[in-house]
C-alpha cells in the first residue's frame, strides 16, 4: 500500500472515531442503556467492545508477548470472550468508560502512526499490517456505531471511508465461504459500487469476470457487516456463485454471524 494510502486509512480511522464520539459524547447517561440490534448488548455494550477490541490492538502493535496471552485467554471461551469483554466495560459509569474509549482510540492512533509499514502484527487472524490492522479498526467502529445510530434512531451521512469497508467485505469473500466449511468459487467476482454522493464507481476485480455484484457501497457495507438483510438492500446479483456469496458475506473475522431478520420480520 502506498504511504500517502497508508496515511489516508489513519486518518480515516480517527475521523471515524470522532464521528461517533460526538453521536454518543452527549448523551444522558440513562440513553447508554438502550438496546441496540445486536441481542443482549446496549449503547454501552458496543462503546465497551470497541474499547476492548482498539486495546487489543494496541497490545498486538506493542506487546507480541502480551497479546498471545490474550489470545489463549480468547480460546479458552472462544463462545464468550467477546460479550465478556462488552459486558465488563459495560458495568462502568457511562462517563468513564466514554473516558476509557477515548484514551485507547488516542494510544492506539499513536501506535499505528509509530509502527513499521512493512512489518505484521499479530491478531486473533491472520497476522496484518499497521495499515491493515486501521482499516479492520475502521471497520468495526463504523459497524458498531451503525447499531448504536439504529439504536438512537439517527441516519447517518455515508462517507468516503466506506471505501476501507467495501474492500474488507470483498478481500473476505473466500473467508466467508471457509468459516461455514463451503467451497470456495474457482476465479474472482467483479464488484462495482456506487460510492456516496453517487459519483464515480468504486470497483473491485477484474473487467470480464462473470460473476458480479452491483449496487450502492453503503448497502454493499450494510450485508458484509451483517447490519442489514439482503432482502432489505438494493445489490444486484450476476452469476450463481455471486448470487449465493451475498446470503453468506461477511467482512469481520470469526464464527458466522446470525445476521438480521428482514425488516417486515422485526
Amino acid at each position: 500500500m502506498p504511504e500517502s494510502s497508508v496515511v489516508a486509512v489513519f486518518t480515516d480511522l480517527r475521523e471515524e472515531g470522532r464521528e461517533l464520539d460526538s453521536l454518543v459524547g452527549g448523551l444522558a447517561a440513562s440513553k447508554w442503556a438502550r438496546p441496540t440490534p445486536s441481542a443482549g448488548w446496549g449503547v454501552a455494550h458496543q462503546i465497551a467492545h470497541l474499547h476492548w477490541t482498539d486495546r487489543a490492538a494496541l497490545l498486538a502493535l506493542t506487546d507480541a508477548e502480551g497479546f498471545a496471552r490474550e489470545v489463549e485467554v480468547a480460546l479458552k471461551a472462544p463462545d464468550s470472550f467477546v460479550d465478556e469483554g462488552a459486558e465488563e466495560g459495560a458495568r462502568l459509569a457511562p462517563a468513564e468508560l466514554l473516558a476509557r474509549w477515548r484514551a485507547g482510540r488516542e494510544a492506539l492512533d499513536r501506535a499505528l502512526a509509530a509502527a513499521s509499514p512493512d512489518a505484521r502484527f499479530p491478531w486473533y487472524g491472520p497476522p496484518m499490517k499497521a495499515a491493515s490492522m486501521a482499516s479492520a479498526r475502521l471497520m468495526e467502529t463504523w459497524a458498531h456505531g451503525q447499531d448504536i445510530a439504529d439504536a438512537l434512531g439517527v441516519r447517518r451521512a455515508p462517507t468516503a471511508r466506506l471505501r476501507h469497508v467495501a474492500r474488507i467485505g470483498v478481500r473476505a469473500r473466500d473467508y466467508a465461504y471457509a468459516v461455514r466449511g463451503l467451497a470456495v468459487p474457482e476465479g474472482e467476482f467483479r464488484v462495482e459500487l456506487t460510492p456516496p454522493g453517487g459519483a464515480g464507481v468504486w470497483a473491485f476485480g477484474p473487467e470480464d469476470a462473470g460473476q458480479r455484484v452491483t449496487g450502492p457501497a453503503l448497502d454493499f457495507c450494510l450485508l458484509v457487516t451483517q447490519r442489514a438483510h439482503r432482502a432489505d438492500l438494493a445489490l444486484t446479483a450476476t452469476g450463481p456463485d455471486a448470487d449465493r456469496w451475498l446470503d453468506i458475506a461477511q467482512a469481520f473475522a470469526g464464527p458466522a454471524g446470525p445476521g438480521r431478520e428482514p425488516r417486515g420480520t422485526r
